[in-house]
């Protein structure tokens, strides 16, 4: 199984926004933080967003910050939602794979990729952040370390 850079952004920004104390990180910051272009990074934002998993403000005082729903999110959930629920392999795609009536290969494959999905349910994104990992995000978005804003 292999996450989309789509996803992979879009759990890195979860978990900015968890170690986020007083600050309001702008999309712009977050980009410039994790070393990925700003058009990708509002994208990926757009999208979180739309799940109801953070919320931006626009303006003077504004920045995104990550809702509570945001914080309890399942990283099984989160990877469901934008990984979609297509197969590992496209057996019936442009090219139709012949054995696809009787593969055996194709629901262990599916259930691989559910177990997968399973083994990050009782994650959340409040998890992803625990020790040692916060205090390493916070130092190198700047947070409360004294690091400075990028």
């Amino acid at each position: 199984m292999r996450l989309t850079r789509f996803t992979d952004l879009a759990l890195r920004v979860l978990m900015r926004l968890a170690v986020a104390e007083a600050d309001l990180p702008t999309t712009r910051e977050v980009a410039a933080t994790m070393e990925v272009p700003y058009t990708h990074t509002a994208k990926v934002v757009a999208k979180l967003q739309h799940l109801g998993l953070i919320e931006a403000r626009r303006g003077r005082g504004g920045g995104l910050t990550l809702t509570p729903a945001g914080r309890a999110a399942s990283v099984g959930g989160v990877i469901r939602e934008l990984e979609g629920a297509g197969d590992v392999v496209d057996c019936d795609g442009a090219a139709p794979c012949p054995l696809r009536s009787a593969c055996v290969l194709r629901g262990a494959l599916r259930r691989a990729q559910e177990a997968f999905f399973a083994s990050l349910d009782p994650l959340t994104v409040n998890d992803l952040v625990a020790a040692p990992t916060g205090p390493l995000l916070l130092g190198i978005s700047g947070g409360s370390t004294g690091a400075g804003r990028p």
